[in-house]
């Protein structure tokens, strides 16, 4: 029995011509034409740049379901869809559920130039280099584009010679639409993120994948290539790092045909100075870069925090990717766009947030990390667990054994679902504007001020979080907010992966004295994370200098 199709859904990359062949396929058929960036609009009751500016993407992608959701549960409709429509696994199957996809094609070069031409703001247009993020964006969603039905290249087509195309792909595959099960099974084929990503993370000012696997690392030079940045590539890393890795990523950027050049710093966390990032961007003005030219940051946080620092400030911005190579870098340093450096005060003072193009994480690096550093980056996955993920709790205490000897598997699992939570709170608070991502520094607090007092040389970070945390829980229940079995289970948990829970000889008042310059501070009140219960952690200003005073009694001993 043949099933006449209910639907056409033209997908494709925005000024690829959708909003303007809809109404022309639809009239050929006697059909309606439905755009779902209108739908959207009447329905937030202003234009989609003003939706994503003011209210962010998340909203954006919500009321672009609805619309999709709306739009196919009609007959007889050509439905011109978003660009980013296809993102998400249920618009997908809601457009091949008795439908035809037919994707619009264009080049970069002929989008620039289109969006150029046309009326209202025009966001993909207003970076340094459109042609660059337009050619990104799109490689990034190229792979759901491919699972359309049918494909028509519409750079030196008319809109009537397109919906001529579209109209004639709508007759021969007509026939061919005999249940809906062929197209579900071809899209729930389709990686659910980009390019096999273990996470996406969508912020407002950047989607970009996350790829976590045992020896990802030789596959960088060809993920660089697949998301357009192969002009030139800067390899920026630590000495230490570069003497373990550096033939390894070399080799992947030359097998990718790939020119590059490498850039070593001492490694540790007072080589992330304003003096180094001056160092290096003589480097660059050396190497002649420009816009477009990629920065590949190869090591852990410092690094991380460095050359995201370098990449967000040269020439107003350079392409930016991280390959992590610690365990702090991965699971918490190289995701969600926080980079900079250092002041001899305080850290992470100076800087600004720039997200990368994507993230690639190869757990098999972990294997040449001293023992110290690598116990010290399971505190931040330790802390996702206690903030988001009970579940992530048990995993990390059930195979601890497994874990700490770096097994393939379990090592791999653990740091998956720690992205994954890094990445959704980043998805969702990109910039700490709604109080979510603010919840990722339980137990900052008093650890950058033990980092500052100590001028960043006695504790490593993931050591000295160990400690805030500890002391945050202390102040949790003596809030009356969380039970003493929970702070109990924290810190045998903590001990179990190596970590401390309390300093001796410390400088007292100028741990106070750092604490009153952490960057969490709001009109002079010092605004602590705490946790009221696994997975529900809560932000309050109103906390005694007394209950303060106490708990850092309590871990940082004379």
């Amino acid at each position: 029995m043949t099933t006449r199709p209910r639907h056409i859904i033209l997908t494709g990359f925005s000024g690829t011509g959708k909003s303007a062949v809809a109404p022309l396929v639809a009239r050929a058929l006697g059909w309606q034409a439905i755009d779902t960036d209108t739908v959207i609009e009447e329905a937030a009751g202003k234009p989609i740049a003003a939706i994503f500016r003011e209210d962010g993407e998340t909203r954006f992608r919500d009321l672009e379901a609805e619309a999709v959701r709306e739009a196919c549960s009609r007959k007889d409709v050509v439905v011109a869809a978003g660009g980013g429509a296809v993102l998400r696994d249920e618009n997908r199957r809601l457009m091949a559920d008795g439908g035809i996809i037919v994707c619009l094609e264009s080049q970069p070069e002929t989008i620039v130039h289109r969006l150029g031409e046309g009326e209202g703001e025009r966001p993909l247009l207003e970076g340094h280099d459109p042609l660059t993020q337009i050619s990104e964006l799109k490689a990034a969603r190229q792979p759901f584009y491919a699972l359309s039905d049918w494909t028509v290249h519409t750079d030196f087509l008319k809109a009537e010679q397109v919906a001529a195309e579209v109209v004639r792909a709508f007759e021969m595959l007509s026939p061919a639409v005999s249940d809906t099960s062929r197209f579900l099974q071809d899209i729930s084929g389709a990686p659910s993120t980009s390019d096999s990503a273990s996470s996406v993370v969508r912020a407002s000012s950047r989607s970009y994948p996350v790829f976590v696997g045992w020896g990802e690392l030789s596959e960088l030079g060809s993920r660089l290539r697949s998301v357009g940045l192969s002009r030139q590539v800067y390899l920026i890393s630590d000495e230490a790092v570069f003497h373990h890795y550096g033939d390894e990523v070399e080799a992947s950027l030359r097998a990718a045909e790939i020119p590059f050049d490498s850039l070593t710093l001492p490694p540790g966390e007072s080589t992330k100075t304003l003096a180094a990032a001056s160092q290096a961007y003589d480097w660059l003005v050396e190497h002649k870069a420009e816009r477009g030219h990629a920065i590949v940051a190869l090591g852990g946080g410092m690094v991380t925090d460095l050359a995201g620092h370098i990449a967000a400030t040269f020439a107003r911005g350079l392409p930016l990717v991280h390959v992590p190579t610690s365990l702090l870098g991965m699971v918490d340093a190289s995701i969600g766009g926080k980079v900079g450096v250092n002041h001899a005060r305080a850290k992470n003072m100076i800087g600004s947030f720039y997200q990368p193009h994507f993230v690639l994480i190869d757990p098999a690096t972990l294997r040449t990390l001293p023992p110290r550093e690598l116990h010290s980056g399971w505190a931040e996955v330790i802390k996702h667990g206690l903030i988001a993920d009970e579940g992530l709790l048990t995993f990390l205490e059930e195979n601890a054994d497994q874990i700490l000897a770096l097994d393939r598997e379990s090592t791999t699992e653990a740091i998956r679902r720690s992205v994954a939570i890094k990445a959704h709170v980043v998805s969702q608070d990109e910039r700490e504007e709604t109080g979510l991502r603010v919840t990722l520094n339980y137990g900052h607090t008093l650890a950058h001020a033990i980092e500052t007092a100590t001028g960043y040389t006695r504790f490593l970070h993931g050591e000295a979080v160990a400690i805030g945390m500890t002391a945050a829980a202390k102040i949790s229940v003596a809030m009356g907010l969380l039970s003493p079995d929970v702070p109990d289970r924290q810190t045998r948990l903590i001990e179990r992966y190596n970590l401390p829970t309390r300093a001796d000889h410390l400088d007292r008042a100028g741990i106070d004295a750092a604490i009153t310059l952490d960057k969490k501070v709001r009109g002079k009140a010092v605004r602590w994370v705490l946790l009221d219960g696994i997975g529900h952690p809560v932000l309050r200003d109103d906390v005694s200098p007394g209950l303060v005073a106490e708990a850092l009694d309590s871990v940082l001993r004379a």
